[in-house]
Order: C-alpha cells, then sequence, then structure tokens
C-alpha cells in the first residue's frame, strides 16, 4: 500500500493533469465553432458546383474529347492514397481511425493485385500508417505552421496532385478524411477525385447553353474542382479534429475527477489507519505502566 506522501503527490499530479485537460477542452470549444462554421458554409459552394460538373460531365460522357480528368487513363493498376489527418494528437480515436480506413482500401487494392501509393498530409497520419505502408510512401504535405486553413492549402496540395497524374505516376486517386457529423461524431470517408466522380448527372446540361464547349469548360474548371474537393475535405476535418479533441479532453476531465475522488479516500483511510494504529500504540504503551 502507498504511503500518505505518495498518495498525496498522486492526486496533486492527477489535479495539474486535470487543469490541462479542461484548459485543451475549452480551447478546442473555441476552435470547433470557427471551424465548424467554415466547414458548413463550404458545403453549399461544393454540392452546387459538383452539380454543374455533373451536368457538364454526363454531357461529354463517353466522347473521344473528354479531359483526362474524368476519361482517366483507361486503367485503375496504379492508385493514389492521399491520407489527411491532423498535425497534433489528443484528439481521441480522430487520426487512427482515418488511417485505418485508408489501411483497409490500401489491403485490398493489394489483395486485388493493384499498385498503392501514399500521400499523407498531416504528420499523424504518417506516424498511424507508416507501419504498414512506409514502402508505399511517395509524398507528404506538412501543414504544422498554417495557423488558419485557406484555399491557397488546397490548391498546393491539388497542384502536387496534378502534377504526379500528368506525369503518370496514378490512374486514380482517391482522398481519406473525416466529415464533422457533431461533437461526438466523425465519419471516416473516402471519395475518389481522380478520375472525377460526381453524384448529380444530367440535370444541369439540360438548363443551360454553354460558351465555349463543354469540353473547354470542363479542362478549365477540373483542375479547380480537385482543389474544391481538397479544399472541403480540409474544412471538414479540422472541425471533425476539433470536435474530437474536445470530446476526448471531456472525458479525460470526467476520468481524472473520478481518479482524484478515489485517491482522496483512499488517502483518508490510509490516514485514518495510521491514526487508529497511534492510538493503539499509546493505548497499549499506558496499559504496560
Amino acid at each position: 500500500m502507498p504511503n500518505l506522501k505518495d498518495l498525496k503527490n498522486r492526486i496533486e499530479s492527477v489535479k495539474s493533469t486535470r487543469k490541462i485537460t479542461k484548459a485543451m477542452q475549452m480551447v478546442a470549444a473555441a476552435k470547433l465553432r470557427r471551424a465548424q462554421e467554415a466547414a458548413e458554409a463550404s458545403r453549399p459552394y461544393s454540392e452546387q458546383f459538383n452539380a454543374v460538373m455533373g451536368g457538364l460531365a454526363a454531357a461529354v460522357a463517353g466522347s473521344d474529347s473528354a479531359p483526362k480528368l474524368i476519361a482517366g487513363t483507361g486503367s485503375d493498376q496504379v492508385q493514389l492514397l492521399v491520407v489527411m489527418t491532423a498535425e497534433r494528437g489528443l484528439c481521441g480515436g480522430f487520426n487512427g481511425n482515418i488511417a485505418r480506413l485508408a489501411r483497409a482500401k490500401a489491403a485490398e487494392l493489394k489483395a486485388a493485385g493493384k499498385t498503392v501509393k501514399v500521400l499523407t498530409v498531416g504528420k499523424k497520419g504518417r506516424e498511424a500508417i507508416k507501419r504498414d505502408l512506409e514502402e508505399d510512401f511517395v509524398g507528404h504535405v506538412d501543414l504544422s505552421e498554417v495557423k488558419k486553413l485557406g484555399y491557397s492549402d488546397a490548391q498546393g496540395i491539388a497542384a502536387d496532385v496534378l502534377a504526379r497524374f500528368d506525369a503518370g505516376e496514378f490512374d486514380v486517386a482517391t482522398i481519406f478524411y473525416a466529415t464533422f457529423q457533431s461533437v461526438i461524431a466523425q465519419t471516416p470517408t473516402a471519395q475518389q477525385i481522380i478520375p472525377a466522380s460526381f453524384d448529380s448527372e444530367g440535370e444541369e446540361s439540360a438548363l443551360f447553353d454553354y460558351e465555349p464547349s463543354e469540353e473547354a469548360i470542363l479542362a478549365d474548371l477540373l483542375p479547380r474542382g480537385v482543389a474544391t474537393a481538397i479544399f472541403s475535405a480540409l474544412l471538414e476535418n479540422a472541425a471533425s479534429e476539433q470536435g474530437a479533441r474536445m470530446s476526448a479532453m471531456d472525458n479525460a476531465t470526467r476520468n481524472a475527477g473520478d481518479m482524484i475522488d478515489k485517491l482522496t479516500i483512499e488517502f483518508n483511510r490510509s490516514r485514518q489507519a495510521v491514526i487508529t494504529n497511534e492510538l493503539i500504540e499509546i493505548i497499549s504503551g499506558a496499559e504496560a505502566l
């Protein structure tokens, strides 16, 4: 049984830890509001952009003049997985869930005889999948110095991915991130960005006459579409990260409080036992006289 001094030191240590987790919870809550607003504000634009692009893509589907970003290379042998996670930890299972989805996809592709390449965005994602896929890594994007995500950050990542595609390094690109649902729910998501695929097809092309041609418009907008998809994923990740961190720190604070209560009870019992033993010694000594 630990002595009173050890118990007292441990109680003070847990109290200090609780102060840190409580402060981190409050910081995450403040950041979450801004990140959530940014993610939710981007969704209508992304949805409308994809609707228009889907209509254009449907108009040129099967055409020999269709842009390569829609038509693809004619093969799916080489797959690029862009794994987007956080630069920092202490956010529960946020990073691990995204990495787990990416590892499962990589295992599925390899089992089918495909070649897998991995581009990581965020240090924690790289660490999480390094043991299994280190030999497949082809690049890493460091956003640790970025204080506020902007479209230019997504453009930099998109430019890297598009340059690799133009160089013939891969046939299909998929991004992995977490879609923000709520503070306690962030859904790991895989989204194919090259060749581009759209949920809404055929409706928009019937509403508008385009000048210049659909092919020319797509050739200009598709690279922006890749950047837009990546930017939306970054915003969703940012909100999901803060939500996961807020939830994790809240749980840590509660657990620290429970531990303090248990240690305090143990401390009081130990102190009572010490006092009882001292009284017994005093009484025994008095009776011996």
